[in-house]
């Protein structure tokens, strides 16, 4: 009997101490609950850059394996139009550069090229659109939640020095939430971002090389002997 009552006491004092992510957010006072909203739009906007970004690149890296072969048929055929038209069907970063090539023969090939790498700026340019973003709410994202901490830790100082020489821990209560509460936040904000830039990144790279063989084939195909 009496140890079914200790029981009882261990889960109703457990009950009492389990609180929920929202009731930490609400215990954290007014500057914590900003700074969460804050944290929350930022990951808002990290997973839509992630989500859309990664959308984007994954279309860009679709290319047919026939594609190239196709268009050095038509280069041979001396049919460039065709090759133009192909590469207007395809619509891909890897398309665009060998439609700028096509439509400058004739001219020398240090022309070619350069005008294929003018063209690869602005796609890779196109690739990269907002992943910086990214990159800045990786490193901002925990110094926001730091600054939580700062928040936290001031007011409880401040709660200390008005209590008259009697340290009441439930009122240090809110400076403390506020203080653990946005660090949390603010790491796990940081740490998404920082992941995602580094996916987005290594998934562009994959693209450059894709655009750079397939650019590298093609003035190799227009350098061969006739």
């Amino acid at each position: 009997m009496i140890q079914e009552q200790i029981d009882l006491s261990l889960e109703t004092e457990t009950i009492e101490k389990t609180l929920s992510i929202i009731e930490l957010i609400k215990s954290g006072g007014l500057a914590g609950q900003l700074i969460i909203a804050l944290l929350t739009f930022l990951l808002v906007v990290t997973l839509y850059i992630y989500i859309e970004r990664l959308l984007t690149i994954k279309a860009a890296s679709n290319v047919d394996p026939n594609f190239m072969n196709e268009i050095k048929d038509c280069i041979i055929n001396g049919n460039f139009d065709a090759a133009k038209a192909l590469c207007v069907n395809v619509n891909s970063p890897v398309s665009r550069l060998i439609h700028k090539g096509v439509s400058r023969i004739g001219r020398p090939l240090a022309d070619i090229n350069s005008s294929i790498e003018n063209a690869g700026k602005l796609e890779v340019y196109s690739l990269e659109k907002n992943v910086s973003v990214l990159a800045t709410i990786s490193g901002a994202a925990p110094m926001i939640g730091f600054l939580g901490t700062v928040i936290g830790m001031i007011l409880s100082i401040f709660e200390i020095a008005n209590s008259g020489g009697q340290i009441d821990i439930k009122l240090l209560a809110d400076g403390l939430y506020t203080a653990m509460t946005t660090t949390v936040g603010g790491l796990v904000v940081g740490i998404i971002a920082y992941i995602s830039y580094n996916h987005i990144v290594g998934r562009t790279n994959k693209v450059i090389y894709l655009m750079e063989a397939n650019s590298v084939e093609f003035l190799d195909l227009l350098n061969e002997p006739t």
